[in-house]
């Protein structure tokens, strides 16, 4: 087991895995996230900045719930998001439909498999003769 000290509060726990903060703090921050998720859910318009001072959130947290894709705002204005490929408005997440798509592309190229060798045609012997090996 590892113990560690929590981000947030300082307590000891014992860490498992995931952000190092306290079952206390994660359970906190879960409300807090289902808070938010249900004030953009009866405001379609709002924005990261309205919605971070509606429900006493740090800006930075909704982002970050934005870029690991479990919120997403009604336009791609609200999300205050761009993509990091291209730099277009998204709504959620790292990138943009567009950039998704040619990066899985180009990551299913790398990944091909290798075309079966073609067989090896072998010449046609004429049966009746008679054939040496080794020396000639």
């Amino acid at each position: 087991m590892d113990v560690k000290n929590c981000k947030k509060c300082g307590r000891i726990f014992n860490y498992i895995a995931g952000p190092v903060i306290c079952p206390q703090c994660q359970e906190k921050t879960e409300e807090t996230f289902q808070k938010v998720k249900e004030y953009i859910s009866n405001n379609p318009g709002c924005t990261v900045a309205s919605t971070a001072e509606a429900c006493e959130v740090e800006v930075s947290l909704i982002r970050q719930w934005l870029r690991e894709e479990r919120l997403t705002f009604a336009t791609a204005e609200g999300s205050d998001l761009t993509c990091e490929l291209c730099g277009k408005p998204i709504i959620s997440g790292k990138y943009c439909d567009a950039c998704k798509l040619e990066v899985s592309k180009g990551l299913s190229d790398a990944i091909k498999k290798p075309e079966a060798p073609k067989p090896v045609k072998k010449p046609e012997h004429d049966g009746n003769k008679m054939r040496f090996l080794g020396n000639r």
